[in-house]
């Protein structure tokens, strides 16, 4: 089962969430120095907001959503201190959303999925929803991009193969166009210290993990 929003809401009012870094992850501004993104820009468990606030600052139409309301609160806290005001948070449940009605979000051109799907690794139900919602929310010949950490080697967080993508996403109207090796970035807190113990921070206390990056268009 994928956690509560209690157990979220604690991760950000303690701040012991190993993801948050302070910036963006490089793969996603890579992405989009790439060209990768445009149009109307959703950004799924937004978290503490830092992709959503980078791109917002670039002139991108984009807005950023989490399970969670002390997430929200965080995000918009920093998008303030960022000197990004505008930046555009909701509170949103993205699994409920799959089988909910007159959802008011509208569609999106580009899906920056940035480490929320592993989060549904074991969760065979969530999993299925949290991708139809993508679906809903995504324009036909629109793209979901989503970086996960990947189980190739040692780390912390949920480890995915990159076959459960593969699979998640094998139904009709996805195609994969590339999955490849990348890199997430985290942070150790005494939430992960254990499982990080083998891990060697940077002079910033980051430490660099094994992802996927795939890039998924919405074929009809």
């Amino acid at each position: 089962m994928t956690q509560s929003t209690e157990v979220w809401n604690s991760a950000y009012d303690n701040d012991t969430a190993p993801w948050i870094i302070g910036e963006p992850q490089p793969a996603i501004l890579a992405l989009e120095r790439g060209g990768r993104i445009g149009g109307r820009v959703l950004d799924p468990g937004s978290g503490a907001g830092e992709h959503t606030i980078a791109l917002t600052a670039r002139s991108y139409d984009v807005l950023g959503v989490d399970l969670s309301p002390s997430a929200v609160a965080y995000a918009r806290r920093n998008a303030a201190a960022k000197g990004v005001p505008n930046a555009r948070f909701e509170v949103v449940d993205m699994v409920a959303l799959a089988d909910s009605a007159g959802h008011t979000l509208g569609t999106f051109n580009t899906i920056v999925d940035s480490a929320l799907f592993h989060v549904f690794m074991e969760d065979d139900e969530a999993r299925a929803g949290y991708v139809r919602a993508l679906h809903m929310l995504c324009e036909p010949g629109g793209y979901v991009y989503v970086l996960a950490l990947s189980d190739t080697e040692p780390g912390f967080g949920p480890r995915i193969g990159a076959g459960l993508i593969r699979d998640s996403f094998a139904g009709p109207g996805w195609e994969i166009e590339e999955l490849r090796p990348d890199s997430y970035y985290g942070r150790i807190t005494e939430s992960n210290a254990e499982q990080a113990r083998e891990l060697e921070a940077d002079g910033e206390g980051k430490v660099e993990l094994a992802a996927w990056l795939a890039r998924i268009r919405r074929t009809g």
